[in-house]
């Protein structure tokens, strides 16, 4: 009897890893040419409990929206085999014991290719529930965050930094996921060049230790920083850490384009202070990142502009409201101008207000190759829209439009 092709075998693992519960995530990519859907770019799979008991969250997404379904393990099986013949040709499945990659060709099945990957490959288990002990993505006694004054020896938080080391944790996890997401979590199982990553306003550098910690040599990193004693402190460390090799601190300020920078893969920006946030921006869009991360902090440049509407008058005569007013306005045109570029964009809160007022992230995915836009009916869509929540509250010039030789007034 011939051996089982490469489909029926991934398949084998798949209703496996679902029905024993080693299930660690699932994700399916690269969509077929005519496949039902088009506007379904990726879908993402994990176990969860619920109340129901063990469950599969699905999270379908598209082009503009995400679906998520859960679904009992069993009927989630046969939803995925479904989709893989039907709308996906590229699959990787990850349970703790190893990773298993599927690539499929459009035109023959048979030439379908598994590859498995030991464990050492594997991303670890994640914890479902909360009487299961947790799983850290970072390692609390780890050199450097004791050197960077977050953890003691005995690997706990200082006094007074457990809710940086909640940052650093979180940030590591949303990181993860969102290469994942995009598709950038690739080298963690292929012979894929390293990752190239900039943290813009690194200051200290918790945060960019994190990532070293989190990728190591599958991302070279470069911290920018303007403070020449904070690059020569990190440096020291990286060095007496063991990061030398793929993490390094540079002195300088954010460039601002048509500056040259080099070529990106991720772009981070943390705090960078109000229009050093769209300087940080436009530097990732120039350089071909693919996924751009930022928080930004100090939305002043908008506020002078702000003309409230007649209805909205009465209520922003307030200082406080014209503040938060400011800024939401001018992170909204930072994502709808995101969207004008080629991105996907989404807007949530980064950790918990009681850690830091400073909570809001920005991230944007590429979705067409750099230097290559949106169809020009849907270009056209977007700036339209753009220019009209702009019009209305009165805002005619906004940095990052500037960089995108957007024209608000148009």
């Amino acid at each position: 009897m011939p051996p089982p092709d490469a489909l029926a075998r991934f398949h084998t693992l798949l209703r496996t890893a679902l029905t024993e519960g080693t299930l660690v995530k699932l994700t399916l990519g690269k969509p077929r040419p005519g496949a039902p859907e088009p506007t379904l770019r990726n879908v993402f799979a994990r176990p969860v409990v619920l109340k129901a008991g063990p469950q599969v969250s699905l999270v379908f997404r598209h082009v503009n929206r995400d679906v998520t379904k859960n679904l009992p393990p069993t009927e989630a099986a046969g939803v995925l085999v479904e989709l893989l013949a039907s709308a996906f040709l590229d699959a990787h499945l990850f349970t703790p014991l190893q990773t298993a990659q599927l690539e499929q060709n459009s035109d023959d099945a048979r030439s379908a290719r598994l590859r498995l990957i030991t464990a050492e490959s594997a991303p670890p288990s994640v914890a479902l529930g909360h009487d299961r002990s947790k799983h850290r993505l970072l390692d609390p006694a780890a050199p450097w965050l004791r050197a960077l004054g977050v953890t003691n020896d005995r690997a706990q938080p200082r006094e007074g930094m457990a809710h940086k080391f909640r940052q650093i944790e979180k940030f590591a996890e949303l990181l993860r996921d969102l290469l994942a997401e995009t598709g950038l979590n690739i080298p963690e199982y292929l012979n894929a060049p390293p990752l190239r990553i900039s943290d813009m306003g690194a200051g200290k550098g918790y945060l960019t230790f994190a990532l070293a910690a989190l990728l190591g040599a599958r991302a070279t990193i470069t911290g920018l920083e303007r403070r020449a004693d904070l690059v020569a402190a990190a440096n020291r460390l990286a060095t007496e850490t063991g990061f030398a090799s793929h993490l390094r601190f540079v002195e300088g300020d954010i460039p601002v384009p048509p500056s040259p920078i080099d070529s990106l893969d991720v772009l981070i920006a943390l705090h960078a202070c109000d229009t050093a946030t769209d300087d940080a921006l436009a530097a990732g869009i120039s350089a071909g990142a693919r996924l751009l991360v930022v928080s930004p902090c100090c939305q002043k440049e908008l506020r002078p502009q702000l003309t409230a509407p007649a209805v909205l008058a009465d209520a922003l005569r307030h200082g406080i409201f014209q503040e938060r007013q400011a800024e939401f306005v001018t992170d909204a045109l930072r994502a709808q101008l995101l969207e004008c570029a080629g991105f996907r964009t989404k807007v949530f809160e980064f950790i918990s207000t009681e850690h830091t007022a400073k909570n809001l992230l920005i991230t944007a995915h590429r979705l067409h190759a750099a230097g290559e836009p949106a169809s020009g009916a849907q270009r056209a869509r977007l700036l339209a829209r753009t220019r009209a929540f702009a019009a209305f509250y009165g805002i005619r010039e906004h940095r990052l439009a500037r960089h995108l030789g957007i024209d608000l007034t148009s």
